[in-house]
């Protein structure tokens, strides 16, 4: 199942499935052994089997495995920061340097 718009629908665990089937076929695209990456990458073959399983890893194993397909942009893609806030854009402000905490409702 390929990691996509459906992911809302799937549980964590088969995203994880659906995220190792996308890594497994970007290293088989580059044409690289699962031996040789886990070399380049620092890892265990095992840990790096179980990534491309989806069978749990670390987001540290995930860098490495990113780092040695030269895809360690994509995670910029994960959280990106606003550039542009049209609410700073209004007023004359600081930018915000933490969350406010919710407010209270009045009857």
């Amino acid at each position: 199942m390929p990691l996509g718009k459906t992911t809302v629908n799937q549980t964590p665990e088969e995203i994880e499935v659906a995220l190792g089937e996308n890594l497994r076929r970007l290293r088989i695209n580059k044409n690289l052994e699962q031996k040789i990456v886990a070399e380049r990458a620092g890892v265990s073959l095992r840990t790096l089997r179980n990534l491309e399983s989806g069978n749990g890893s670390s987001l540290h194993t995930l860098i490495r495995f990113l780092r040695v397909l030269g895809r360690e942009s994509w995670l910029a893609t994960i959280a990106p920061i606003a550039t542009i806030d049209p609410l700073m854009m209004t007023r004359y402000a600081l930018p915000r340097q933490r969350a406010s905490k919710p407010r209270k409702k009045t009857n």
